[in-house]
């Protein structure tokens, strides 16, 4: 294969074949060659999934980057002209783009696609299904430019005679006696009826013989001759759809430990409740219009309904900011600076504010929701607490405002929501008389002193974090779980941070807006102690709410580790199911995302999950991808 790439002056090359002949396979076997040669390659091979590209809105050059910096976080440091180094593998022609599964990009972009692509000289490889490229090709009226084209031949009888025998366990162990597939390839090979030739049509390519292999090979009991019954399987789709099924419930078979294994093997699952997770996980993927195939850990809850994710944070946010302001009202009166008899009305206040701030905190992300902002991608930056190693290029001011207005946005309809809980509080437990005019008054004063201190802190306060960012180290990136723990660490170090900058800047920002506004809207008190108390629990509330509700980790832990597993839809230890998944086959590895094994086994459990589950349809946002 890298021979062949090598002879095209171009380097462009199309890869064709039947759905399940091996064209991803043969794109990684083609990478690892070109990098393991005995000559160091002009570019550096690297496989893109192309599937759920847009090129109406996406182009070329930044899906790459934006894959590079998805699986190659380390690939965020800036550069002295202060791009990424992503984008400068790419603009200095580094890169080798390898693009994988061109069929699956949805049938109405392929044609924009192939333009995308022909407007370019760029040297890539492209793996696609020939029908698909095919109609691509006569809807633009040319092929890709300068490229050689091969395709994937099929699989003949003489090669099922010399791997399906050597797949056989019994005989593999035994040595002796005949073989599961005997019978089966000895009609296979005559091919005098119906039912052999249909066999053997099913079996032309590698996706559908590893399908069949892991049914009757790996599992006792099973005999392929069953395949040969064609009033059980009238016609080739029946013989896949049979394959595509058994293959699950098949890997996932109850085994028995092997001896030395320590308990370290696969763990055993039920096979239908293996089969209903990842049946949703399927779904999942496949709602929209876009079809997606990358399975990224932080995207799992985002296929909830929007209701159902405004919610979960309101209900999170409320019980954060409820817990915070009751361990804050206890430790103050342990320590004596809060009567006992307050300890009531301090439970309502907690409450109260858990329940306005919720609120807030919902419609916040209600808010974000409509603007599409709500999906939030791994942090691809580690804090830091120097600047001996700033980020040349980076541009702070621009990087302030960006963050400093959407949570001036967010702080002040917290301030709102928080200023009727002390509203209600002070009519509830005030023993002067006041009325209606001077409720109003106070009412109004509040919410816009509130709305301005929370506001500003919050705007001021995740504004200047981003002068302690830099980027994670070339260590944190290969794997979906490595992500995740890169990104949990993040999530820690940001709620370190938080907490107490929160709480100083509530105290005294408010401080700086009750002296601007004295005189202007009557006479302002800001105790300090009360202030204190306020900004400790609404940092401490505040961080941790916003950590669990809109950080890409803190909505894994919410919705995919708690939500989903509360449903039956995912395993309470979704990780492990997972990486139990990838090992016994079913996924694999993408960078930093898993993806199924096959396009048509991710469909096939898809359609499966809709059929058993019609009463939760539809249940994605219809977001575009």
């Amino acid at each position: 294969m890298v021979e062949t790439y090598r002879t095209i002056a171009s380097r462009r090359l199309v890869i064709l074949g039947r759905a399940g002949s091996g064209k991803s396979v043969l794109a990684i076997k083609f990478a690892l060659d070109l990098l393991e040669g005995p000559a160091t390659p002009e570019r550096v091979p690297v496989i893109f999934s192309i599937g759920s590209w847009d090129p109406t809105t996406t182009t070329l050059r930044g899906l790459l980057v934006d894959r590079l910096l998805r699986d190659h976080p380390h690939l965020a440091r800036r550069m002295p002209s202060g791009s990424t180094l992503a984008a400068a593998l790419v603009d200095t022609d580094l890169i080798l783009p390898v693009l994988d599964g061109f069929d699956e990009i949805a049938e109405a972009l392929r044609a924009a696609a192939l333009e995308v692509l022909n407007a370019t000289s760029l040297p890539l490889v492209l793996t696609s299904r020939r029908d698909e490229y095919a109609r691509a090709v006569r809807a633009v009226h040319a092929p890709l430019v300068w490229a050689a084209a091969i395709e994937l031949t099929d699989l003949t009888i003489e090669d099922l005679t010399d791997y399906l025998p050597r797949t056989d366990r019994l005989v593999a162990r035994d040595g002796e006696g005949g073989g599961v597939w005997d019978a089966v390839l000895k009609r296979l090979r005559v091919r005098d009826t119906l039912a052999s030739n249909r066999l053997a049509e099913v079996l032309r390519t590698p996706l559908m013989v590893i399908l069949a292999r892991t049914m009757y090979s790996e599992a006792p009991g099973n005999d392929p001759e069953e395949l040969l019954d064609t009033a059980r399987f009238p016609t080739t789709s029946h013989l896949e759809e049979h394959l595509l099924a058994g293959f699950v419930p098949t890997v996932y078979r109850r085994r028995a430990p092997e001896q030395g294994d320590g308990g370290r093997g696969q763990r055993n699952q039920d096979p239908d409740q293996a089969q209903r997770w990842l049946g949703y996980l399927a779904h999942s993927l496949t709602q929209d219009a876009c079809n997606q195939q990358d399975l990224a850990w932080w995207r799992l809850g985002q296929n909830l309904r929007v209701s159902t994710r405004v919610l979960n944070t309101a209900l999170v946010s409320a019980l954060c900011m409820a817990t915070a302001t009751w361990l804050m009202q206890l430790l103050t009166t342990a320590s004596g600076y809060l009567e006992p008899a307050r300890l009531g009305p301090s439970l309502l206040d907690g409450m109260l504010v858990g329940a306005f701030s919720g609120a807030a905190f919902g419609v916040t992300y209600l808010a974000l929701a409509v603007f599409g902002r709500t999906t939030a991608v791994p942090s691809r930056v580690r804090l830091r607490l120097s600047a001996s190693d700033r980020r040349a290029g980076h541009r702070p001011l621009r990087a302030f405002f960006t963050r400093f207005r959407f949570m001036l946005l967010g702080g002040s309809v917290l301030g709102i929501g928080y200023s009727c809980a002390v509203t209600l509080m002070s009519v509830l437990y005030s023993e002067l008389a006041m009325s209606h005019t001077e409720l109003m008054k106070i009412v109004l004063i509040n919410t816009l002193l509130y709305a301005l201190i929370i506001g500003l802190t919050a705007g001021l306060i995740f504004g200047l974090l981003t002068a302690f960012e830099a980027p994670m180290d070339i260590t944190a990136a290969a794997t979906p779980t490595r992500l995740l723990s890169v990104n949990r660490t993040t999530a820690r170090r940001q709620l370190l941070v938080l907490v107490p900058a929160l709480g100083l800047g509530y105290v005294l920002c408010g401080y700086a807006m009750v002296h601007l506004l004295q005189g202007l809207l009557g006479t302002l008190l800001w105790p300090l102690q009360t202030a204190a108390l306020a900004g400790a629990s609404g940092g401490l509330g505040g961080a941790t709410s916003y950590v669990l509700a809109f950080t890409a980790w803190g909505q894994w832990l919410t919705l995919s580790r708690i939500w989903l597993p509360m449903t039956h839809r995912l395993p309470w230890d979704t990780v492990a199911f997972l990486e139990d998944a990838y090992q016994r086959g079913v996924l694999r590895q993408v960078g930093a995302v898993y993806q199924f094994r096959h396009i048509r086994l991710q469909r096939h459990l898809a359609q499966s999950y809709r059929h058993q589950h019609t009463d939760r349809m539809p249940d994605g946002t219809g977001q575009a991808c």
